[in-house]
């Protein structure tokens, strides 16, 4: 039997999957199971699920497809990804290692953004820095990086399936009830930021905002106060968003690329040098007026 089963619910996830699973076959740590509950994709995630070597359920939403999962694992340990995650080889040693030595039975990690922006860096680094305050008194932890004993998730019945957002906060909050929430010190995992692409990054921080106002004043959220996909991410699936948000973010991002290239040509020493000021001077003027109309729309 396993010491570690690792359970990843997906939809049409030809895509990241083998990433993650590529992740998993070099790992340095080899007393683990891998098991896919997959919500009836169309494309080959199944397919590839089972050339890895992976055990295939029939899954669902990510709460209930992780149940499915959780369901036939036979490790000691349940750790829950996502699709889109990458693990460094050493990853499950160091986990497991330290849920041992520490007597973990509930635990989190740090999780880093799959890009080169500082945008999605200090959005990330406060994320983390979020659950890390917030584990002995408001405990948090994103889906796609909790570590469970099986017992506890036996003990507390696994994802409540009634719950229809947030489903992970909602499990972690029931289970420290019995045993608290600890943040590993000695391991992280990278996760893609296709979610942030598709939704838009402030606009995703107002939903998220949204949620954590209803699991803070009126518990677990049982009903669809936001929109949600899951399984979604085609590539020509991203939303042409006219929100004055989603222009901010775009301007900033532009202008953090200018700055880029600015201080690459600098270093480089490139001749064309001298046409940057005035690519940096409009994409500063744009985050400019995209902070202009966002205060003005808050003023009415």
């Amino acid at each position: 039997m396993p010491e570690i089963s690792v359970v990843i619910p997906s939809l049409n996830e030809e895509e990241y999957l083998p990433i993650l699973l590529e992740s998993l076959k070099k790992q340095t740590f080899r007393d683990f199971e891998v098991i896919v509950a997959d919500a009836g994709s169309k494309d080959k995630t199944v397919d590839i699920a089972k050339e890895y070597g992976a055990k295939v359920v029939a899954g669902g939403m990510p709460g209930p497809g992780r149940n499915r999962g959780a369901e036939v694992a036979s490790g000691d340990f349940l750790f829950f990804f996502d699709s889109d995650v990458y693990l460094p080889p050493d990853f499950l040693e160091k986990a497991y290692q330290e849920m041992q030595d520490r007597f973990l039975d509930l635990a989190t990690c740090e999780f880093k953004p799959q890009s080169d922006l500082q945008l999605d860096k200090v959005m990330f680094k406060l994320a983390n820095l979020t659950v890390k305050l917030n584990q002995s008194f408001n405990p948090r932890a994103a889906g796609f990086c909790i570590f469970i004993t099986r017992r506890l998730f036996r003990r507390v019945k696994g994802f409540d399936e009634s719950v229809v957002i947030a489903e992970d906060h909602d499990l972690v909050d029931r289970a420290s009830k019995f045993r608290p929430l600890r943040f590993l010190n000695n391991v992280h995992l990278t996760v893609s930021i296709r979610r942030l692409e598709k939704e838009g990054r402030f606009a995703l921080l107002e939903k998220y905002f949204h949620v954590e106002m209803h699991l803070l004043t009126k518990g677990s959220v049982k009903e669809d106060i936001i929109e949600y996909e899951f399984g979604n991410f085609g590539k020509d699936d991203k939303k042409v968003s006219k929100k004055i948000l989603d222009d901010l973010e775009k301007n900033i991002i532009q202008l953090e690329e200018r700055y880029n290239q600015f201080s690459t040509g600098i270093k480089s020493g490139i001749g064309e040098i001298q046409a940057t000021p005035e690519s940096w001077k409009q994409a500063l003027d744009s985050v400019t007026d995209s902070f202009r109309n966002l205060f003005k729309k808050e003023k009415k």
